[in-house]
């Protein structure tokens, strides 16, 4: 199928592209395109107006500041996986991106469709909500930042206004925690049916944020025992604190075993 005509508009920087979401607030935006155009193919989403960002190299970089890192909407999931910049502070991020779909999607999705769009099965809005990420949003109105964790409020929805867009987020440097990630998929390139990101400070507390479980990210700040039966027992227990969309009792092991396996990757690198 193809989708319904619609109006195009290729903004030259982001100023014109914040006047474009202002005078059409339905618009939709074409970043990478890995999620918006299979549904206007199959006419699930019939934009009047679709607002093409691509061309806005303003929004594509990796910087490092004084807080952290800031990353651009427009940067490519390959390039989030090769960044050295993200391999040296989060190389939890890289990893995470280089498990996002096959070569072909991550060389054309982008780190800001991904957020917008909060597939609940994503691997990037979980590692936003893991890694304590502050959102960037621009609009007509100015800029406003928001923690990635009040930013997904569900099964593909989050904050953003209609006139809004996301422009970058900024994620803060820890020296005091270390961060593993596993997940588990049937096919490498699928998405994931459960995956996890755990966070130690130190080797018996944190937090573990899952994704892929439920209808978003689910973060649970946790005591991680010594003992690996005992630990178990507390993901267990975590495991009952958030809904299933699907296969509740499936789901929950899954979530289990790639805590755990999130947890040993993380404190692999406390050596």
């Amino acid at each position: 199928m193809k989708p319904v005509a619609f109006d195009y508009y290729r903004p030259e920087n982001l100023a014109d592209a914040v006047q474009v979401l202002q005078s059409s607030p339905q618009a939709k935006i074409l970043a990478g395109g890995q999620s918006l155009i299979p549904m206007m193919n199959f006419r699930l989403m019939r934009p009047e107006t679709l607002l093409d960002i691509t061309g806005l190299t303003e929004l594509d970089y990796v910087e490092r500041t004084d807080r952290g890192l800031r990353i651009g909407a427009l940067t490519r999931h390959q390039n989030l996986h090769m960044s050295k910049l993200v391999h040296e502070h989060f190389p939890v991020l890289a990893e995470a991106a280089g498990e996002i779909g096959h070569w072909a999607i991550r060389n054309r999705g982008t780190l800001g469709g991904s957020l917008t769009h909060a597939d609940p099965a994503s691997e990037l809005p979980a590692a936003m909500v893991a890694l304590h990420a502050d959102i960037e949003i621009a609009s007509s109105d100015g800029t406003r930042t928001v923690p990635a964790e009040e930013f997904f409020l569900g099964f593909l929805t989050t904050d953003l206004g209609p006139n809004e867009l996301v422009t970058g987020i900024e994620v803060p440097v820890s020296d005091t925690s270390q961060f593993g990630f596993s997940e588990f998929a049937r096919r490498p390139g699928d998405f994931a049916l459960a995956g996890a990101f755990v966070e130690l400070h130190g080797t018996d507390r944190g937090a573990v944020t899952w994704f892929g479980v439920s209808g978003g990210p689910e973060r649970r700040e946790t005591r991680f025992p010594q003992n690996r039966q005992e630990r178990e027992a507390v993901f267990i227990d975590l495991t009952q604190t958030f809904d299933p969309l699907d296969e509740p009792e499936y789901k929950r092991r899954l979530a289990v075993t790639v805590a755990e396996d999130a947890y040993q990757n993380a404190a692999g690198r406390l050596d």
